[in-house]
């Protein structure tokens, strides 16, 4: 079939966009269902943030050794892996037994999505042209958008169906069969080279006239990345808490919240400057992270969604901001090398931080521990943007000079993949 048979490239380009869609669904599937497999294994929130952690350092370790693959064996094959390995996640996850399991089904599903995610960002421009911004508006609506569906879908089918810890991935390991066959038609848009093994160098290099912005912005950076990663692990935790609920959808609805928001906002921005993205983004987190917390101090359910919406509203504006601003700063030669060091950073603080307030959770309490976060990332995103003034008119003269490609846009959402690494 797949010798006889070639999708156009408008139909692999709207696969792609579903194969991306389906990879960010089954990141989020687990987290409404934490709670079950608490009562289910009997571990600690340490365990649960581990687990949860787990996706994030297998994707970023994938993601530095193997992002630009594609560029030297070809896309589909990248593509072909990456959907198998989803499988046979989803397959582990429909067999576990205990935390053992859980955690090998997130580590497959974040090597598979470091596989994927160069090839697919590739792919979508090699279908469309370098020049249009379409791939990078589909990949990031694809990417959000699948998280908000994988929680909220994960949250419904635990509510209201059956096998609340199977049926989910069943229908995933269903989507992704489908699209092992559909990727299997896909028309290769490269030639292997042979030179595959300089894929396999990690390169995340700040250059020297880079580095003190860097700075100035890695805390708004972890900031945003590490808000995300307490939604993603403890949010439906902190919700249920809050409403007194052993319900299930209430955990996807504060995820899609927070994953919703940051899609409109960015549809909405996507014309701002750097600077307004920076100071509207840290803006819109500090108020909404703000409001969070009073809302768990009110026991307020409806100001905690609200203040959850607005922060995510602000995720995407002010990361985009940090992004565009290094990236117009950097030399052309070293801007993908500068774009992995932001991710490396990205990653760590989706993960790290969630381990530390596992952590937390266990010797103060779950609430505690939401305020010294939250006041965390306040603090963070404050002092990041006052320092990031100093770089201000730094950064507008280098960006006159160095045009940014429109594939630096940013994912929207925290716990979306990254742009393209090597192909900008």
């Amino acid at each position: 079939m797949a010798a006889s048979f070639r999708l156009s490239n408008t139909g692999a380009f709207w696969s792609l966009a579903v194969l991306l869609c389906l990879i960010q669904s089954a990141a989020s599937a687990p987290s409404p269902l934490y709670g079950l497999y608490q009562q289910a294994w009997h571990f600690s929130p340490i365990v649960l943030t581990t687990v949860y952690a787990a996706n994030a350092l297998a994707l970023l370790v994938t993601l530095l050794f193997v992002g630009s693959l594609s560029d030297h064996v070809g896309r589909r094959p990248v593509l072909l892996a990456a959907a198998v390995i989803e499988l046979l996640a989803m397959a582990v996850f429909v067999s576990a037994r205990d935390v053992a399991w859980l955690t090998a089904g997130r580590i497959l599903q974040g090597i598979a999505t470091g596989i994927a995610s160069g090839a697919i960002s590739a792919m979508m421009i090699d279908f469309r042209g370098a020049s249009s911004k379409v791939p990078s508006i589909v990949t990031n609506m694809s990417a959000s958008g699948g998280i908000a569906l994988g929680a909220l879908a994960s949250g419904l089918l635990v509510q209201f169906g059956p096998a609340p810890t199977h049926l989910i991935f069943w229908l995933l390991l269903a989507g992704f069969a489908v699209l092992v066959v559909l990727t299997a038609v896909m028309p290769e848009t490269v030639s292997p080279d042979g030179a595959w093994r300089t894929a396999l160098r990690p390169r995340a290099t700040v250059p020297a006239q880079v580095r003190g912005a860097f700075l100035a912005l890695i805390p708004s950076i972890v900031a945003c990345w590490a808000l995300g990663g307490l939604y993603l692990s403890l949010g439906p935790s902190i919700v249920g808490t809050l409403t007194h609920s052993q319900g299930r959808l209430i955990g996807g609805l504060v995820i899609l919240a927070l994953n919703g928001s940051g899609v409109t906002m960015t549809l909405l921005g996507r014309d701002w400057s750097p600077e307004r993205c920076l100071y509207a983004g840290s803006a819109l987190l500090i108020t909404g992270v703000t409001a969070a917390l009073l809302a768990l101090a009110t026991r307020s359910t409806a100001l905690f969604f609200a203040g959850t919406m607005v922060a995510g509203a602000g995720f995407g504006p002010s990361f985009s901001g940090a992004l565009r601003t290094l990236t117009g700063l950097s030399p052309a030669a070293s801007r993908a090398q500068v774009i992995a060091a932001i991710y490396v950073v990205s990653y760590l603080a989706l993960s790290l931080p969630a381990v530390a307030a596992g952590i937390a959770v266990t010797r103060v309490g779950l609430f505690p521990t939401a305020y010294g976060y939250g006041i965390a990332v306040i603090a963070l995103t404050a002092g990041a943007a006052f320092a990031s003034l100093r770089h201000r008119h730094r950064a507008t003269r280098s960006r006159e000079t160095t045009p940014l490609s429109p594939h630096h846009d940013h994912p929207p959402c925290p716990g979306t993949i990254p742009p393209l690494l090597q192909h900008t």
